[in-house]
């Protein structure tokens, strides 16, 4: 599918579903692809994430892949630019701002390939920005899905299983919990 990308064009993918579906291990899938077709790849995340390692986007799997960390999307532009990626890897798109948006239209535009993961639904089950304004310019759209833990249904949705009202709450297990529409608990303030 991408090999037939004439050199020089740059486009967005978005890898994008709830939590414990396998976005980060697509992403770090795809990223030490590029890297094995000796391609210039920086990868990102947001400060705010340091669950699992500071210096490594980490899947739940424990995959891992080393990495940046940034606080703003303006810092992904420059030094993306001062690397002179080819591909641009950006993990939890959804702790960035709207700024996100523009930098990776910014990169595509001048020829990079940009990958992005994060979630798409809060855990209101609400369009989580940015990933909406990006699924709308991505040319390719990866959804992951998770398994729900309540029936074993395909999930789509993250629960979240502690009592904070917080629209960013950085967790894993202990906060979240995958679980299809059926099983899914709206919480007092969706």
């Amino acid at each position: 599918m991408l090999s037939i990308v004439p050199k020089g064009v740059g486009w967005i993918e978005v890898i994008c579903g709830p939590m414990f579906s396998g976005k980060t291990e697509e992403l770090i899938r795809r990223l030490r692809r590029a890297q094995i077709a000796r391609q210039r790849v920086a990868i990102f995340k947001p400060r705010i994430d340091v669950r699992y390692d500071e210096n490594h986007i980490v899947s739940h799997s424990d995959q891992r892949i080393p990495s940046v960390v940034v606080e703003t999307a303006q810092e992904i532009l420059e030094l993306s630019r001062a690397r002179d990626a080819q591909v641009v890897g950006i993990d939890e798109a959804q702790f960035f701002d709207n700024d996100l948006v523009d930098v990776c239209e910014q990169l595509a535009n001048e020829g990079r390939r940009v990958i992005v993961a994060g979630l798409d639904q809060d855990y209101r089950a609400r369009p989580f920005e940015p990933i909406p304004q990006l699924l709308a310019m991505a040319e390719y759209i990866t959804k992951t899905l998770a398994i729900c833990v309540k029936c074993g249904a395909p999930a789509s949705r993250t629960q979240r299983i502690t009592p904070s009202k917080e629209l960013v709450l950085v967790g894993a297990a202990e906060a979240y919990e995958a679980r299809c529409r059926r099983c899914y608990e709206p919480p007092d303030d969706a």
